[in-house]
């Protein structure tokens, strides 16, 4: 039987490359979107992906939809924790707003994301959960206190997860992408996207679809005994 996979941020960007990999491997697929309906539509229309409108930084939305997703496809078996916003400035201009829906989003919404599917998971005795986190949540990044504080504490649930899961035949891995030229790195003034180039050893961006195969490979029912890990897929721009 098919494995159910949900992806969250999964019509656009990244996630949507997420999405169709899985698709590809034989998953049956829910991908989520915060509010860009036009977008979410022709995906489905492409793809023939369900998509689903929630607010992953809302704990009762997320159960919810969840809940619908369940009952529309089946218990989930793969998380794909991979919804993230940006709200850029420097620190001394960080307004708590920014800081407050930077955190919402990208770390309590993996909370939220894999919270309400983890006692499934272990009463089945199988899952996997797969965190996108950032290069900046590992080296951090200038202008991005709130946004590389998520990331780096995305690793610490992987990791924590992990060790929980790990009886149960729960996996939990992270993937931290380098720069990848989706629709936000590509409005990038052009210049400043070539300094980023020059910083990177493979002299590239990377490709969503390079991102989606480390996913598919963490998700595969034979990835059972790798867990607790990080991929970094950077172009050689940062070593752990």
């Amino acid at each position: 039987m098919a494995r159910v996979a949900l992806v969250t941020g999964g019509s656009r960007g990244i996630g949507a490359a997420i999405s169709k990999a899985l698709q590809a491997q034989g998953c049956v697929v829910a991908a989520t979107y915060a509010g860009n309906d036009e977008a979410a539509a022709k995906f489905t229309a492409e793809t023939g992906i369900k998509t689903y409108k929630w607010n992953v930084g809302d704990y009762d939305e997320s159960a919810a939809g969840i809940a619908k997703v369940e009952a529309d496809l089946g218990p989930i078996d793969i998380v794909v924790a991979n919804a993230g916003i940006t709200r850029d400035a420097m620190f001394h201009r960080m307004t708590p707003q920014q800081w407050k829906e930077v955190i919402d989003t990208n770390l309590t919404g993996v909370f939220n994301t894999v919270h309400p599917v983890w006692n499934g998971m272990r009463d089945r005795k199988f899952g996997r959960v797969v965190v996108i986190s950032s290069i900046n949540g590992q080296k951090g990044q200038a202008g991005q206190v709130n946004y590389a504080a998520t990331k780096a504490g995305d690793l610490g649930i992987v990791k924590s997860l992990a060790q929980e899961g790990a009886r149960f035949g729960i996996t939990a891995n992270a993937v931290c992408p380098g720069y990848i030229a989706t629709e936000m790195v590509m409005a990038i003034d052009e210049s400043v996207r070539e300094k980023i180039i020059k910083g990177i050893p493979a002299g590239r961006l990377g490709e969503p679809e390079e991102i989606a195969r480390c996913v598919a490979f963490l998700a595969a029912d034979d990835a059972g005994f790798i867990n607790g890990s990080t991929i970094a897929a950077n172009g050689a721009q940062f070593f752990v």
